[in-house]
């Protein structure tokens, strides 16, 4: 949901340019779009300051949904960030549930942004209480320390981590983005690492959502990718290849690769 505003309709129109359905999407005439204003270091890295007392995403309702169409999802996508607040988490909540029941892969990026959160301690149990219900789950290194207290420890282990502290009997798939380095990722029954691409970054917004975009998009063509670790790999190079031509342009949208370009890149 976004404000009945420049900005809302920026955005929708900006789906619809790149041929994306975006009938779902509801316009709130009392409250307006949230805005995110980042700030980009030399390095490419970025800080947020966020506008949202209260944004039109924050009071989406259930029977607002467009169930019909969380009825046809192969994957339903979500972050922590509409878990903050109500009445946007019970709709989240409302909303897994009817798509799980439908069929979908429910996907879980948690997208830490500890300064949307009360505390850091609500931050972990806002995360959490999801995380179960995830079948494919999508973190950072550290989010891994945040969650699982590790912060002060040089030697994390990752791969112990996961399997004892974040992968469930639920999960099919946890990948671990690790930027210019690749990734990682974690079945039931194999392990291992995707190396990245080398390439000069300008920006690293929405590497993460390029990445984790380009997996889905995988997945969704082809769910067998899940069972097969050779198939899974090539679709993780591909999604890294996404990222890696994502830093080295400015701004998210904008920067998001096409087909062509990731493939030319590969």
């Amino acid at each position: 949901q976004v404000g009945d505003d420049e900005f809302g309709h920026m955005l929708a129109d900006i789906l619809k340019e790149n041929n994306v359905d975006n009938s779902g999407i509801r316009f709130d005439s009392s409250a307006r779009t949230a805005l995110a204003f980042i700030t980009l270091r030399s390095d490419g890295e970025r800080e947020f300051m966020f506008y949202r007392h209260p944004s039109a995403d924050m009071l989406l309702l259930d029977s607002e949904l467009d169930k019909s169409l969380l009825k046809k999802a192969t994957i339903f996508h979500y972050g922590s960030i509409s878990l903050i607040e109500e009445p946007c988490r019970s709709t989240q909540l409302v909303a897994m549930d009817i798509a799980k029941k439908s069929g979908s892969l429910l996907s879980y990026d948690p997208n830490l942004r500890l300064p949307l959160w009360p505390s850091e301690d609500a931050a972990r149990k806002g995360i959490m209480s999801v995380w179960l219900k995830s079948d494919i789950i999508k973190i950072s290194e550290e989010e891994i320390s945040f969650l699982t207290r590790d912060d002060n420890n040089p030697e994390l282990d990752i791969d112990s981590v996961v399997y004892t502290k974040l992968f469930h009997s639920n999960a099919r798939l946890l990948l671990v983005s690790e930027g210019k380095a690749g990734c990682r990722y974690y079945t039931k029954h194999f392990k291992g690492r995707v190396s990245g691409i080398k390439v000069k970054p300008v920006d690293t917004n929405g590497a993460g959502d390029a990445f984790m975009g380009a997996a889905l998009y995988r997945i969704a063509s082809d769910s067998g990718i899940l069972e097969d670790e050779e198939k899974l790999r090539e679709a993780l190079f591909f999604a890294n290849a996404c990222g890696a031509l994502t830093v080295t342009k400015n701004g998210a949208i904008p920067a998001l690769p096409t087909n062509a370009e990731v493939r030319k890149l590969i």
